[in-house]
């Protein structure tokens, strides 16, 4: 009796095998491409928003959205499989970050020029040629944030928190007369929070010191860039 349940269970399909099947994933990848384009017209919208044009004139918000969406894409999962595939889809998912992040500036200049003001689109402008390498990190760490080892998990969330706290940081030291601090300071406290949760689920040891290590120098070096950038 107890062969015939076991055997009976084993054929029937996991939830994450039924999960996977429910959304195909070219529907997956469609809806983060489009996600990524009303990404970038909410935030030409939110700049018009009391208490949110701070938020929708930093760039950290973004990176978060597009690691979200590599995410929700579902390109890098399967950690079981073998390395050539294992790093076809690293690929895959980095490449995927740039195309969302600068499908974000489409959707920003299409609902900017709508709304009646004038905003540019250019291939050599600093925020597109910055989503290249954003864009790639933002893949690579929606890979790792999904390893089964802490010591990637733990890096994908100092990135992230580096990226979030080295901004607000920059934007409290250099444009905060201007814009405001309260969204700057909103925006490392939630960096804290993404680094405190990075350490929590990194489970060992190392992986912690990883995702600190990479939290607090990742800041450093993202509020150094910043500075060093409206210095030329």
């Amino acid at each position: 009796m107890n062969s015939t349940l076991s055997s009976s269970s084993t054929a029937l399909p996991g939830p994450s095998s039924g999960s996977a099947a429910g959304v195909p994933p070219l529907a997956r990848v469609t809806m983060a491409l489009t996600g990524s384009l009303l990404a970038g017209v909410a935030t030409s919208f939110g700049q018009a928003v009391p208490g949110l044009g701070t938020v929708s004139n930093s760039a950290g918000p973004w990176f978060v959205v597009a690691v979200l969406l590599v995410l929700a894409a579902g390109i890098g999962r399967g950690a079981a499989v073998a390395a050539r595939v294992r790093w076809g889809r690293v690929v895959l998912a980095m490449v995927l970050g740039v195309v969302l992040l600068e499908l974000m500036h489409v959707g920003y200049w299409a609902a900017t020029n709508l709304r009646g003001h004038v905003d540019s689109l250019s291939i050599t402008s600093f925020w597109v040629v910055m989503a290249l390498p954003a864009g790639l990190l933002a893949g690579a760490v929606a890979v790792a944030v999904r390893s089964a080892d802490g010591r990637w998990r733990g890096a994908a969330a100092g990135v992230t928190a580096a990226v979030l706290i080295g901004e607000g940081v920059r934007g409290l030291l250099q444009v905060a007369a201007t814009t405001g601090s309260a969204g700057w300071i909103v925006q490392i406290v939630v960096g804290i929070a993404v680094l405190v949760a990075g350490i929590a689920l990194a489970r060992t040891p190392v992986g912690r010191v990883v995702a600190l290590s990479t939290g607090i120098v990742g800041s450093v070096a993202v509020a150094v860039v910043y500075v060093a950038i409206a210095w030329v």
